[in-house]
């Protein structure tokens, strides 16, 4: 049993992209020692080739059902909470909250509070493929505009995060061009913010690195984590 000054133990749904998982389990650790917490913290191991296959053709209830399975692991290793810190499993929400073991802290749920709550009118969005063509799954619609990007513009910003996602870091040019294309982005399209709806982002832009406005998706869903394990912190 958890005593009441003890952080929740969470169940992290990892493998989806292995440089993701590194900073937020660092990043989560830093945070509980921080607040003087010792955390206690689970993780199951995703397979990303399934699930990036199952998500880009759309067979939301085969992932869901997966996934589910993952939690099931982590409920049955003691969690009490879990979170899957990867935006392409979010195509399947709806059928995972449905079926899914654990009560979890969602990631997009969490971006869409900090939109709303900063009162974004209209943002562009950067990461894989499958998150930037539905508008982060239709989400972000009922609280702001999406700009809508020409094909090529997203196929080339998707080309750059999946080899992010496969080789866990980014070169000084893909960083660059990124970079160039944000800027780019809010001029062009008008955009109040980038929103950097891909965790394997966080460790190639941080708050000292960059220099256009942004919504950083992975550290806005950490906080949310941290706030629900561990609420006195």
């Amino acid at each position: 049993m958890t005593h009441p000054s003890e952080p929740l133990t969470l169940g992290l749904v990892a493998g989806l992209g292995v440089g993701a998982g590194i900073f937020y389990y660092r990043s989560l650790v830093n945070a509980h020692l921080a607040a003087g917490l010792t955390p206690r913290i689970v993780m199951a191991h995703a397979d990303v080739r399934k699930v990036l296959s199952l998500a880009n053709a759309r067979e939301t209830r085969t992932l869901a059902s997966y996934l589910a399975g993952l939690l099931r692991q982590l409920a049955d290793a003691g969690a009490n909470i879990g979170t899957i810190p990867a935006f392409a499993p979010q195509v399947c929400a709806e059928e995972l909250h449905a079926i899914t073991p654990l009560p979890l802290i969602g990631l997009v749920e969490t971006i869409v509070a900090e939109v709303e709550h900063r009162q974004l009118r209209r943002v562009a969005i950067f990461g894989a493929r499958i998150t930037m063509e539905t508008g982060l799954f239709g989400k972000l619609r009922s609280v702001t505009e999406v700009a809508e990007l020409p094909v090529e513009e997203i196929a080339r910003i998707s080309a750059i995060y999946a080899r992010i996602v496969e080789n866990e870091r980014a070169t000084d040019q893909e960083r660059e061009t990124l970079r160039s294309l944000a800027h780019t982005l809010v001029k062009r399209e008008g955009v109040d913010a980038i929103l950097l709806a891909g965790t394997d982002l966080s460790f190639v832009f941080s708050p000292e690195n960059t220099d256009f406005p942004h919504v950083d998706g992975a550290r806005m869903h950490i906080e949310a984590i941290l706030r629900a394990v561990a609420p006195q912190a």
